[in-house]
């Protein structure tokens, strides 16, 4: 049995069939490390966020890295980067896929409640999603 082994792996199919084995096995375990020891999906929750800059409105993404104080550098090139709330609110209280993106007034020094400039609903601190049962936030 072993000679016969040793004699497919002589032949060009069985070192064919060798390197894919052996292609295979590597991708396996460069999936097993990256899963181990990569970013943890806490790690990526904390880290990536969405912010908006407070000069133009518009949110972005970015990566906090350790030490970064908030607020970030902004597209519009000052440090106007603050974090954002999502609104998953339409104007009729249903729900909706993709979020407005917020500033809190409270996050730039202003007073008063923060309305969501899309539907109109208030926006607060880790706001709650469009859920069924949650009753849907007041308007101005």
């Amino acid at each position: 049995m072993v000679q016969g082994v040793r004699e497919f792996l002589d032949s060009k199919a069985g070192k064919v069939v060798s390197v894919g084995l052996l292609v295979v096995a590597l991708g396996a375990i460069a999936v097993s490390v990256k899963a181990n020891f990569g970013q943890s999906d806490a790690a990526a929750i904390s880290t990536d966020r969405t912010f908006i800059d407070a000069t133009t409105g518009k949110p972005f993404k970015h990566s906090l890295s350790p030490g970064e104080k908030i607020p970030v550098k902004a597209p519009s090139g000052g440090n106007t980067g603050y974090s954002a709330e999502s609104c998953y609110w339409t104007k009729d209280g249903q729900k909706k896929d993709d979020p407005t993106w917020v500033l809190l007034n409270e996050t730039i020094g202003k007073r008063g409640p923060t309305f969501c400039p899309d539907c109109g609903r208030l926006v607060v601190g880790h706001n709650p999603g469009a859920l069924p049962g949650i009753k849907t936030p007041p308007t101005q």
